[in-house]
Parts: C-alpha cells; sequence; structure tokens
C-alpha cells in the first residue's frame, strides 16, 4: 500500500491520526516549530502522544495534560511556561479553525502570523 493510502500513523501509538485537531505535526507547523519544507517527511504523533507539548494547551475543548519527569510543567520557568502556553494555545485554536473550514486553505496560510515571519526570515 502506498504511504498516502496508509493515512498518517502516530509513531507513538500506531494509530491513525485522523484529525488536524490531534495532529502533533501540524501543531507544531502552526506555531512555527517545523518548517514547511519538511512537513511532507515528518513522523506524525497525536498531540496527546506527546504530553510535554500537550501540556501547554489551554483550551475549553481540550482536557489538561500532564507531562511526567524533567519536562513537567512544574519544573519550568515560569515566564517560560506563560509564554509557550500562549503560543500552543493559540496554535491549538488555529487548528480547529483550520478543521471548522475543513482545510479550505492552502497549507501555507496554516501558521500563526509570527511563525510565518519566521520561516519568511529563514530563506
Amino acid at each position: 500500500m502506498a504511504k498516502c493510502d496508509e493515512g498518517y500513523r502516530c509513531e507513538v501509538c500506531g494509530e491513525d491520526v485522523t484529525s488536524i485537531v490531534d495532529s502533533d505535526l501540524y501543531l507544531r507547523f502552526v506555531i512555527g516549530e517545523l518548517d514547511p519544507e519538511v512537513l511532507h517527511t515528518s513522523c506524525e504523533r497525536h498531540i496527546r502522544c506527546n504530553p510535554v507539548l500537550a501540556q501547554f494547551i489551554e483550551h475549553d475543548t481540550f482536557e489538561p495534560v500532564n507531562a511526567e519527569g524533567d519536562f513537567s510543567l512544574q519544573g519550568l520557568d515560569p515566564g517560560f511556561v506563560e509564554q509557550r502556553a500562549e503560543l500552543v494555545s493559540r496554535g491549538y485554536a488555529r487548528l480547529l479553525d483550520i478543521a471548522a473550514t475543513e482545510g479550505d486553505r492552502d497549507v501555507t496560510s496554516y501558521p500563526l502570523p509570527e511563525a510565518i515571519e519566521k520561516y519568511r526570515q529563514r530563506n
């Protein structure tokens, strides 16, 4: 079966990532942590299968996730946690917006404005 026929499988749990709102890959892309040029070659995960990132999402529709160990919120600088939660939460809200439009946009318009600017500065 061709990769495009298989869908995107989570590299952690092995299940299909069936929605953009569950996609760690697209969340990282939207917030500027994944270059558009490697989007199609990067591994996918469910957001919940990456608790180090998921723990920063503060949104009414997202059940909180707690990461354990060195990267749990409790062990991080409070200022960093505040900034990171703001960015990742806006990224998650962006995924919800994209899902609501059923992906009618060009993928290059998905990232947050500051991520688009970051990508432009790299090139």
